[in-house]
């Protein structure tokens, strides 16, 4: 398959990087890589999926005042770029505790969990911070015998370490076609029996009922999903959110307590940041 890069320059670089990857892949771009200068950003799509006016109307017109971006297209030579890309792919280990891994990689026997993520150049992988957050947390959450709903679950990641805590049974919904196929995959590779992965949103839950609710998604989308969350909360219920910054952080609050939910505490790395609340 023929792929073209799109280097981005990127001013200042964190946290655009973040956002403007995510953007990127909403635009086609399947894998990214940092580039030679310490503002550059690769983003690599198929030569069919890419779309001329689309990609010069993101990055001519940044709805974001605050950032400055200059770019630049290239074809790339011919070459297996998934083989490419999975030598460069690192396992990731959180809390000294759960180890993410490619199926290309072999398994860390210390580790308390083992999980087989099959990436497809992609996100929930637990390199990003909010996913890496989210995982931290769940690691400390007693999930044994409850019922766990992973909001967009993307890789399913979170999914499979609730599964893998014993809880009763697992939800997982993603909006992303690409990401429910992936997460029935993942749920099969870790022999996760008890996750039902979901292609849909929030409108999917209706009336079930859960003990946890992990939802790893954006500001917006949280705020608009927070109430909907709040009636599937059983009393005593955990809710926990990332896929913001710092400074949305009053605004998620303000929401959670306007249904019902009362702050716990949250953690911050690199500006994004995850945090829980409690049904009281």
């Amino acid at each position: 398959m023929k792929y073209l890069e799109i280097k981005l320059s990127i001013t200042p670089f964190e946290p655009w990087k973040e956002i403007y990857t995510s953007i990127m892949a909403d635009a086609g771009c399947d894998s990214f890589m940092d580039g030679d200068s310490d503002n550059e950003l690769l983003c690599y799509i198929p030569e069919k999926d890419y779309n001329k006016d689309a990609i010069d109307d993101i990055l001519q017109k940044p709805e974001f005042p605050e950032v400055t971006i200059a770019y630049e297209v290239r074809e790339m030579e011919d070459k297996d770029w998934n083989a490419a890309w999975e030598a460069d792919y690192e396992p990731v280990m959180i809390d000294g505790r759960c180890n993410i891994r490619a199926p290309f990689h072999k398994p860390v026997s210390e580790a308390e969990f083992d999980i087989v993520i099959e990436p497809k150049m992609s996100f929930g992988t637990a390199h990003h911070a909010t996913t890496a957050q989210m995982v931290s947390y769940l690691l400390d959450t007693d999930v044994a015998g409850k019922d766990v709903l992973d909001m967009g679950s993307g890789t399913a990641v979170l999914a499979i370490l609730a599964s893998l805590k014993n809880a009763r049974k697992v939800t997982a919904i993603d909006i992303d076609e690409w990401a429910y196929r992936n997460g029935i995959e993942n749920a099969h590779h870790n022999n996760c029996h008890n996750v039902e992965v979901l292609l849909g949103d929030a409108a999917l839950l209706g009336n079930d009922r859960y003990d946890i609710i992990l939802a790893n998604i954006n500001r917006n989308i949280l705020l608009q999903d927070i109430p909907t969350y709040a009636k599937c909360m059983n009393d005593n219920a955990a809710l926990f959110l990332s896929g913001f910054y710092e400074e949305d952080l009053p605004a998620i609050r303000y929401c959670c307590a306007t249904n019902g939910l009362k702050y716990e505490d949250h953690k911050s790395l690199n500006k994004w940041v995850a945090a829980r609340f409690l049904k009281v």
